[in-house]
């Protein structure tokens, strides 16, 4: 009889939940939890894993050594659509394929990007506060110098699954939206513009592009520069695209009126970080992707990819450039 498959699950995904998805494989597979949720923990239930689910927080990291400790290790589900977390080169060179979750909340961070966008624009928190605080700033509000939204031209950078639909939304709303990204998608039902000529030309620009060594720093003090005076940033991609102490120095120097901000170069943001304490930012513990409807996706898209290595099919979303069929080691 073949033994079953043994799933290693990383936290922070809840051992009942992770229990209840595999419920249905019966004896074909096994769940299991590391012991202590740190590094000592991690490696030492990576000998006996046959396939292992990331931790989208990245606590746990998945990078050479955690490979170089999984020999059985076959298949690598990240439950996340980021992979700066993991060493995908490593687990390449194992022949292990790692898959993401494209697309799971590509709805879910779009909508957040767009009403963050609103929030800057009409000064909501900045008027929430106020109230709560005793005060009735109705004057304030107007001297703030609110927009309306349409009249936004908006520049997004990355127009993966979250790009392109935050790019239909705002269109929905009567924005001129322009793109760049790497790949230019002649399908794509906005305006094609070259970095810079993006920059100069956005009132609202936002980052929707994975974190990468080449995207790391990408848009740094020379780029921020370009935008036009006062505009608003909305960052839902990865800390360190736009380091958090550009974004500051924008801040302060007028360049930048207001951002919204769901990641940041260090999580959680340090309790003593200066961008804590600005009234123009809107901050967010990057949750943008953490919907209802997002989790449901995230959940539906592991089970289903996990439960494919199990039962012999190919699976789906790999992102290192192995086979996507699961060879049990």
């Amino acid at each position: 009889m073949t033994a079953p498959w043994r799933i290693l699950s990383l936290p922070p995904i809840a051992d009942e939940i992770v229990q209840g998805l595999f419920a249905p494989l019966g004896d074909a597979a096994e769940v299991a939890f590391p012991q202590t949720r740190d590094r000592a923990g991690l490696l030492a239930a990576l000998g006996d894993a046959d396939l292992v689910i990331g931790d989208f927080t990245g606590r746990l990291a998945l990078d050479a050594e955690a490979a170089a400790a999984a020999p059985r290790v076959s298949f690598v589900q990240m439950p996340s659509v980021g992979t700066d977390n993991i060493d995908l080169e490593a687990w390449a060179a194992a022949g292990v394929p790692v898959a993401n979750a494209a697309g799971f909340n590509a709805r879910g961070v779009a909508e957040w990007a767009v009403g963050a966008a609103f929030a800057l624009c009409r000064g909501l928190a900045w008027g929430d506060r106020a109230v709560r605080a005793g005060g009735w700033p109705q004057m304030e509000m107007t001297q703030r110098n609110p927009r309306e939204i349409h009249a936004q031209r908006v520049g997004i950078v990355g127009f993966g699954a979250i790009g392109a639909e935050a790019a239909r939304l705002f269109a929905a709303l009567g924005c001129a939206v322009s793109y760049w990204t790497r790949r230019r998608r002649p399908e794509a039902a906005a305006t094609y513009r070259e970095l810079d000529d993006l920059l100069a030309t956005s009132d609202i620009l936002v980052l929707a592009l994975p974190l990468t060594e080449e995207t790391r720093g990408l848009i740094g003090p020379e780029r921020l520069a370009l935008l036009p005076e006062r505009a608003l940033l909305v960052n839902v991609a990865r800390g360190g695209i736009a380091p958090d102490g550009a974004v500051l120095a924008a801040l302060e120097s007028g360049r930048l009126a207001g951002a919204a901000l769901d990641v940041f170069e260090q999580e959680p943001l340090p309790e003593d970080h200066p961008l804590r304490s600005r009234e123009d930012v809107l901050l967010s513990p990057h949750a943008a992707g953490g919907s209802v409807q997002s989790q449901l996706n995230l959940l539906g898209m592991v089970r289903d990819n996990v439960t494919a290595a199990v039962q012999g099919q190919d699976v789906q979303n790999v992102v290192n450039g192995i086979s996507n069929q699961v060879i049990r080691r």
